[in-house]
């Protein structure tokens, strides 16, 4: 029992000084009615993402590019106003596409892309990019951290290739879990394993 309270004493001094790290692999973002010409019918969650109301579908698309295809793509829910595919750089070059590097949401001038479903194809005349690293914080841990929404800041990795990267943006809501959320490239650079923390530095 006294070992269990000395873990979960250590753990909320942790969590109190630094942030979770999480690794976002390649998905896609659709609207209501993409959804319907893909697959038939609405996003069906297959189960919850640590961000509040976000889920994994249980549906899956395939990405067309110029040069290449990633097939059983997540697509992640709910339904969006305006669809958004975000893929890694590394992701890119197999695509034969150079998107770039956005925050989630700002798809003016990025290139156009295809989702093929089981029932139809989607041709998107722009959403493709890479997510700019950014950190999900609430406001409460916001104030904690002495950080303000869309501060740029650098993001110290304490993982097996520990690093600091530059640019990391701070976005602030009171519906957000607090986390750092990279790309598959980002993670792989740094040896991300779940479950590893980050410090956030001015």
């Amino acid at each position: 029992m006294e070992q269990s309270k000395l873990q979960a004493l250590t753990d909320a001094v942790l969590h109190r000084l630094f942030i979770e790290l999480e690794a976002s692999g390649r998905h896609v973002h659709v609207t209501q009615s993409q959804a319907q010409l893909l697959f038939g019918h609405d996003l069906t969650p297959k189960r919850p993402l640590s961000q509040p109301g976000q889920f994994l579908a249980n549906e899956r698309v395939t990405i067309l590019g110029p040069k290449g295809e990633f097939q059983n793509v997540a697509v992640l829910g709910p339904a969006r106003e305006e669809a958004q595919v975000e893929i890694s750089l590394t992701d890119g070059r197999i695509l034969g596409v150079t998107p770039p590097i956005r925050l989630s949401g700002d798809v003016k001038d990025t290139p156009p892309i295809f989702l093929l479903g089981p029932l139809g194809r989607v041709d998107l005349p722009r959403g493709l990019m890479v997510a700019q690293r950014h950190i999900h914080l609430t406001p409460e841990d916001a104030q904690r951290f002495c950080v303000t929404d869309k501060q740029v800041v650098r993001l110290q990795t304490l993982t097996k290739r520990p690093c600091v990267f530059e640019d990391v943006v701070v976005r602030v809501r009171p519906d957000f879990a607090s986390a750092a959320h990279l790309d598959y490239d980002e993670a792989n650079a740094c040896g991300f394993t779940n479950g590893d923390l980050g410090r956030i530095l001015p």
